[in-house]
């Protein structure tokens, strides 16, 4: 008998799938698998997939692809079990989502997922995506250090940091650093500097409607994918207020604070600063774990306080956690908003009284710039803008004119 018959091709091994309550329902989905995995890929059903992954077969994925809908959030413990598993058994978990709420995506990437890529897929999105996925781990440091340095700035400026952070809310931080920042940027007419404003409060960040600002998606992104920002992609996220002030506005949609750690926030302020004279930080008025990052990457941080209790025990409470771990508590400057008038002598002893009891030096003492401070954050505009000889206005000036004086003078003396 002769060997005429044809040899039986061995089928190529399945390295990735595609887990989903329906694959139709994501057809780009289906033509990029195609693309890139050619015959190496299948699809389960969310069910299966559970049985599946459970079996020794499972060892040989590279990757899992998620894709889901909002109409899946109502089954995301059963998502977020597969994912869980999938990180156990070291497959890469890429997410694919078409109008997901952001806790959703916060709640699975922290689970381990590697990848978020939005659907309907841009063009190109999943490639990179498997791209970086099949990049080898970065070797692990021996001892990570209490905060990244800020890097040599890459963008032609090194820009000066001044965070804003408000002890208590109410205190007016927000309203201090939209115009502290807009005074910055309109300090000359022929030769201003270039201000960029960031929102970190991403749960209740006002800088957008102090300025009439659209929230946008570009934000979220940016935020979840800071490893692979670049300048071109972080100006992207920014917005123009009257073309001379930058804006990162917070988020649409009320976020974690822990969404973002310290990496994410050394490298979105080291982009800052790389194209950015000034950049203004409003703070959250929560503590967290990246504080920590901002403080050390300040030139200046400001902390605003009332004279109340309140103001009085947070400030306390701030100073011993900082001197508890050692940080740069030098860098931290008072400022009391909404002060005692000139004739007032009797609340200028009760301010004397407070710094001495907090040990602190209150530099700055703001004046109540009355009805006028809110009717020009409702209307979106500065001071300057609305109400120009408002005493607010003109004391936020003043500070401006003198931070940049102060920083010319350095930049001067240390050629």
């Amino acid at each position: 008998m002769t060997n005429t018959a044809a040899k039986q091709v061995e089928p190529e091994p399945i390295l990735a799938c595609t887990i989903c309550r329906d694959v139709q329902n994501f057809d780009l989905l289906i033509e990029d698998m195609e693309a890139e995995m050619g015959e190496r890929w299948g699809d389960l059903s969310f069910a299966d997939a559970t049985v599946f992954l459970g079996q020794p077969e499972a060892n040989a994925m590279e990757f899992i692809a998620i894709a889901i809908d909002e109409d899946d959030e109502a089954n995301i413990n059963t998502i977020a079990d597969l994912i869980k598993t999938a990180v156990e058994r070291h497959i890469r978990v890429i997410v694919i989502a078409e109008e997901v709420s952001p806790m959703v995506l916060h709640q699975l990437l922290k689970l381990g997922a590697k990848e978020f890529v939005p659907y309907p897929l841009p063009e190109g999105a999943l490639h990179d995506a498997i791209e970086r996925i099949r990049a080898p781990e970065p070797a692990l440091i021996e001892e990570i250090p209490a905060a990244p340095n800020l890097r040599k700035s890459s963008g032609g400026r090194e820009g000066v940091v001044l965070p804003v952070h408000g002890l208590s809310g109410g205190v007016g931080a927000t309203t201090f650093a939209v115009n502290l920042a807009w005074e910055l940027a309109t300090l000359s007419k022929d030769d201003a500097p270039r201000v960029c404003l960031l929102d970190f409060d991403l749960q209740y960040g006002a800088v957008s409607t102090y300025l009439d600002l659209t929230r946008r998606e570009a934000v979220f992104e940016m935020l979840t994918n800071t490893d692979t920002m670049d300048s071109e992609s972080f100006l992207q996220a920014l917005l123009p207020f009257n073309d001379k002030l930058h804006v990162l506005t917070a988020p649409i949609d009320m976020l974690p604070l822990d969404l973002i750690g310290a990496e994410d926030v050394a490298r979105i302020i080291d982009q800052a600063r790389s194209n950015f004279d000034y950049v203004v930080i409003d703070m959250p008025s929560t503590v967290v774990q990246w504080t920590e990052t901002v403080l050390n990457a300040a030139h200046v941080y400001f902390l605003l306080l009332e004279m109340d209790m309140r103001s009085a025990q947070n400030a306390l409470r701030l100073i011993r956690a900082l001197k508890a771990e050692d940080l740069p508590v030098e860098r931290l400057r008072y400022i009391l908003n909404r002060g005692p008038k000139f004739t007032d002598l009797a609340g200028k002893s009760r301010v004397k009284r407070l710094a001495e009891n907090l040990d602190i030096k209150i530099e700055v003492q703001l004046p109540d710039g009355g009805e006028q401070v809110v009717q020009a954050c409702d209307h979106g505009l500065p001071l300057a803008e609305n109400a120009r000889k408002n005493p607010l206005r003109r004391e936020i000036q003043k500070i401006a004119k003198s931070a940049h004086e102060l920083n010319r003078s350095a930049a001067t003396a240390s050629k």
